[in-house]
């Protein structure tokens, strides 16, 4: 039983993640653009699963053949729980042009190049480590998002 409530909170929390015009594409006799199109790609993180730490990978743009490598766009990377909770913002690592490393990636101005975030398992502004269970990471480009999962194991 348990788990049959488990599935439905994550079915309603992916659908409260997605955006409405995904849902609007999809109905039309057309084929949603797929990812790589959309000028934006998320990686899945690793480890997975993973204690205490993680890194997710993801692409800005489309390189390395950008047509446009000085346009920036606007990115926010957030990690929730099941429940749509925000539980952490991961930083950029390494850092790129004008964004320095260990930044919060919250409304960052990236161009057109792969990047790696990292999270150390810890909740938004404090330093205790997030309990185990899945979590949805989510990338906002320019306002179009992409979510996948990932799994905390202690």
């Amino acid at each position: 039983m348990k788990l049959g409530w488990a599935a439905l909170a994550t079915v309603l929390v992916l659908s409260a993640l997605v955006p409405r015009a995904a849902a609007a594409q999809q109905s039309s006799s057309t084929p949603p653009p797929r990812e790589r199109n959309a000028g934006f790609g998320l990686g899945q993180n690793y480890p997975n699963p993973f204690n205490p730490e993680t890194r997710i990978p993801f692409m800005i743009g489309d390189p390395p053949t950008c047509t446009d490598p000085a346009r920036t766009y606007r990115v926010t990377l957030r990690i929730y729980n099941l429940l749509a909770q925000l539980v952490a913002v991961p930083v950029l690592q390494g850092g790129a042009g004008d964004v320095a490393g260990g930044q919060p990636l919250e409304n960052v101005a990236l161009t057109c190049k792969q990047y790696t975030a990292y999270w150390n398992g810890k909740y938004l502004n404090t330093d205790r480590e997030v309990a185990s269970g899945i979590y949805l990471y989510r990338l906002e480009v320019d306002g179009k998002a992409v979510v996948k999962k990932m799994i905390v194991m202690k």
